[in-house]
């Protein structure tokens, strides 16, 4: 057994059956150990190794399990980068494989020498370690993925070619040798009891209570929904935690933040207490303000509790043995204005997205393209968005129910995960749909390479539905309405304009199907065949670049400010002012505040 065949053995031993990866001689004795391995486990090939590393994000993501990743010395770990900063930031468990030249070669600017226990020091920070000699293992693989377990986080085991062609002896019963054994124990850290009565003494004062939960109250989506009914809360949702609870519950105001929606900002507006359910929702603007609101922290990490706000009691733990031990020492608050109040801002906010839907726009507004898929969701979807805007009517239009799942690069926001994510959910779960919804700026960027990886490997799905929605608006779109709205400056086209690019055509060439949508009337049946077809499938949306992602914050004063650069940057655009845009997102955001007593204000064509 050659050191190459003892990894993947280690690796099944662990129970991983797929391995994220792009060949590379760095790794030949690897190569050559899958083939002696029949394939097991399975080496699913991308179209780059930054896919790859993304893939194991969004395997890790939708699996629960740790994603594993793998690739050649030199320019193939460079790539794996990006994709390991995602799963980083977004507290993934992933582990990454990468060759190195031989030891000999070592230090002698040899051909794809990069030092890469210095260039992953960083992504791998809590556990990043060279194999130079066969005793290493299996101790170096077990804690890697151990580590990736516990802390949810990337770790990284380098193997020098010449070491991977060894014949493995493992440690024996002897000095500085480190033996190892399989598995990660289960474990729901709690607080202490004195800690736990401080927060409910905090609770049970408020009147007026709002609830955040992220990602790391996923496994409490029961305790949530009791402490939720309890305390008489509204409940608002981090992006990455938008799968916890369902977007049916009528206090659930939805996602939270520059792309969230009014009842959540209002939500935290107007509350008097705060408790945050394993999140680390960065922004604390969207928070109340410092000196508003008594508030309680749970959270499993002790090095994530007391950020973004001045959290009176911290419990640091499990979420769910968290609310079980908190519950009993809370008493029930009637459901009173407080909740009656974001229940209908919550109800009028979803009438709101539809008015928005219909508004017309040329030729077709992405917003009715996502609200037109949520009445055609399968209760067990699992959907990835692409950072842009895009990523905005995903967290605005779409509610996500019964076992749906759903996520995003949360955190480092990086464009191009959003169909690598959905092919790792595909083999996370080959039984069930994914959809990607991307927008035209990262289709380019990587989607439609990673579309040959979904021909590759579609007969092995027993749902065959992997379906990636373009809005293509010929616009790298968010990043024009940022310009727009942060510093008044019209689209520069040079750095913002897109190519238009025939995606349904490209994927038809493949073995895939699609279709290209320019009229709202063929929308719903497109959503309709794509969600009836036997492989993979892209819908080309033409979507019109012009309909803004207003932040839920926003006052006229501030569409105001992207209207007008519109207008000076783009005259075929200025007739859309004159004809009534203030009248407009009026109707469109009613209940937003604005002042009327400005010249001009009551008239939609007067000075606006």
């Amino acid at each position: 057994m050659k050191v190459s065949d003892f990894i993947l053995q280690r690796l099944r031993e662990w129970g991983v059956e797929h391995v994220f990866a792009y060949p590379g001689d760095g790794i030949n004795g690897l190569l050559a150990a899958w083939g002696r391995a029949d394939d097991t486990p399975q080496f699913v090939q991308s179209r780059h190794e930054e896919m790859s590393a993304f893939q194991a994000v969004g395997y890790a993501k939708f699996s629960g399990k740790v994603g594993v990743c793998a690739a050649t010395s030199g320019p193939g770990a460079i790539h794996l980068l990006n994709g390991l900063y995602d799963a980083k930031l977004d507290h993934v468990p992933v582990v990454a494989i990468v060759g190195q030249t031989n030891r000999s070669a070592m230090g002698g600017s040899y051909q794809q020498e990069v030092d890469l226990l210095s260039l992953y020091k960083d992504v791998a920070g809590d556990y990043c370690e060279m194999v130079t000699v066969p005793e290493q293992l299996p101790n170096v693989i077990d804690r890697a993925i151990r580590t990736a377990y516990a802390k949810r986080t990337v770790t990284a085991v380098i193997i020098p070619a010449d070491v991977q062609e060894l014949d493995y002896t493992p440690p024996g019963h002897a000095f500085k040798m480190v033996p190892s054994s399989l598995g990660v124990a289960d474990y729901a850290p709690l607080p202490s009891p004195e800690a736990v009565a401080r927060a409910a003494a905090v609770l049970e004062a408020g009147e007026k209570v709002a609830i955040l939960v992220g990602q790391g109250a996923r496994g409490a989506r029961e305790e949530v929904e009791q402490i939720a009914d309890l305390l008489g809360a509204g409940v608002a949702k981090a992006l990455l935690g938008k799968d916890v609870l369902s977007d049916e519950l009528p206090y659930v105001t939805g996602s939270i933040g520059l792309l969230g929606t009014r009842p959540s900002y209002e939500l935290m507006q107007d509350c008097d207490t705060l408790l945050v359910i394993g999140s680390s929702f960065p922004y604390t603007q969207f928070l109340p303000k410092l000196d508003q609101a008594r508030a309680v922290q749970i959270d499993i990490d002790p090095f994530m509790v007391g950020l973004r706000y001045p959290f009176e009691v911290n419990l640091v733990g499990d979420a769910r043995q968290t609310l079980r031990a908190l519950m009993p020492r809370l008493t029930a608050k009637k459901h009173g204005a407080w909740r009656e109040k974001i229940e209908k801002d919550t109800a009028r906010w979803w009438e709101v997205m539809q008015r928005r839907a219909a508004v017309d726009a040329d030729p077709i507004n992405p917003e009715y393209v996502v609200h037109a898929l949520d009445a055609l969701l399968p209760d067990n979807a699992i959907l990835a968005a692409d950072s842009g805007s895009s990523a905005n009517w995903y967290a605005r239009h779409l509610r996500l129910r019964g076992s749906m799942r759903g996520s995003l690069s949360g955190t480092l926001a990086s464009m191009g995960p959003g169909v690598p994510y959905a092919i790792g959910a595909k083999f996370a779960h080959p039984d069930r749909p994914a959809i990607a919804l991307v927008g035209d700026g990262a289709m380019q960027m990587n989607g439609m390479a990673e579309l040959v990886t979904a021909a590759k490997y579609r007969h092995q799905w027993e749902d065959p539905r992997l379906i990636v929605a373009v809005l293509n608006n010929l616009d790298l779109n968010q990043v024009t309405w940022e310009m727009r709205a942060m510093t008044g400056a019209p689209q520069f086209l040079p750095s913002q304009s897109l190519p238009d690019v025939a995606y349904a055509d490209f994927a038809r060439s493949v073995g895939l199907d699609g279709v290209r949508v320019e009229k709202p009337a063929d929308v719903e049946s497109a959503w309709q065949r794509a969600l009836a077809a036997d492989r993979p499938f892209v819908i080309d949306f033409r979507t019109d670049p012009a309909v803004p992602p207003i932040p839920p914050h926003a006052d006229l004063d501030q569409i105001e400010a992207a209207a007008s650069a519109i207008v000076k940057g783009d005259s075929d655009r200025a007739g859309m002012i004159r004809q009534g845009f203030k009248a407009k997102v009026q109707e469109m955001l009613p209940g937003h505040r604005h002042r009327d007593d400005r010249p001009g204000a009551g008239d939609p064509d007067g000075g606006r």
